[in-house]
């Protein structure tokens, strides 16, 4: 491996699998680029010839500074905000999605539900699980990031494992039946119909909103669970919906609500038997001014 610049380049054509490394270690798209970018200034302090597998050789270095970050939230105790807290959703046109047959896997599509459920592991159970389940990254490669063995790191993942299969919702894989379902949710709110919310919300539906810790006051986060509590929620904030836009969140169909290209809120949802079952929705105004919201927002 020789020069800066061919260095330069061969870490540019690894920049988009570490940002998803890291953002699935973090749930956080700011704290994904500080990560590659610190990936970035370890490899100018490492002599290259000493790198077998640039790859292999980021993704670890990442996925240390990660674990150093999550470790850090946890000893804080300021992060995940509580039970309501959203991860940063990854935005896309809707419009690009033409034909169901021409879908591709985006390294953006982890759902959000999969990403609430992570930040509930401990920070080395994340760190194994996401390294070696989602990017098959080997056991002995990420036992000394944990400073375990190799069957202890498998423990770790193992553990991390059933936690994920038994918390994560099963969803609608299907986008057409997806946005159907949403746009049915969304004509029932506008036309203020709670029988017809109730026909769409599945009876133990989970509505998770993360409006950051204080808005105008008086703290605005919460989890509210039942179809008849969330269909309430629903005709509550319809009337302050200004414009609702059906995007691509974290590859399925969901909504931004933005006026003037003002983000002002992103709500992703899973859906299983034609019903909503879950409803995350993000409108922390100071993260929301970090998303990338530009294609999407109008």
């Amino acid at each position: 491996m020789t020069g800066s610049a061919e260095l330069a380049d061969r870490f540019e054509e690894q920049r988009g699998h570490l940002k998803a490394v890291a953002y699935r270690m973090l749930g956080s798209l700011s704290e994904a680029e500080d990560a590659v970018q610190e990936a970035w200034l370890k490899l100018g302090r490492t002599d290259p010839d000493d790198i077998g597998n640039l790859g292999g050789w980021l993704t670890t270095v990442t996925g240390r500074v990660c674990l150093d970050l999550l470790r850090s939230r946890a000893a804080r105790r300021e992060e995940p905000m509580g039970d309501a807290f959203v991860p940063d959703p990854v935005l896309r046109p809707l419009a690009q999605v033409v034909d169901p047959a021409e879908e591709v896997l985006q390294a953006d599509s982890v759902g959000l539900a999969l990403l609430v459920v992570l930040e509930n592991l401990a920070p080395d159970e994340r760190l194994a699980f996401v390294l070696h389940d989602m990017f098959a990254v080997p056991f002995d490669d990420i036992a000394p990031i944990v400073e375990r063995g190799p069957a202890a790191t498998r423990q770790l993942a193992s553990r991390a494992r059933r936690r994920v299969r038994g918390a994560t919702p099963s969803s609608e894989p299907d986008l057409g039946r997806q946005k159907e379902v949403l746009d049915a949710f969304l004509a029932a709110s506008r036309a203020g119909d709670f029988e017809a919310l109730l026909t769409v919300l599945h009876p133990d539906v989970l509505l998770r909103a993360d409006a950051g810790a204080v808005v105008r006051g008086a703290a605005a986060s919460k989890l509210v669970q039942g179809a008849t509590a969330v269909a309430e929620q629903a005709l509550m904030f319809a009337p302050y919906t200004r414009s609702p836009r059906l995007v691509l969140v974290n590859g399925s169909v969901g909504m931004v609500d933005a006026a003037g290209g003002r983000v002002r809120s992103v709500m992703g949802v899973t859906i299983e038997g034609g019903r909503i079952t879950g409803m995350y929705i993000l409108a922390d105004p100071e993260r929301l001014e970090r998303l990338d919201a530009a294609e999407v927002a109008g």
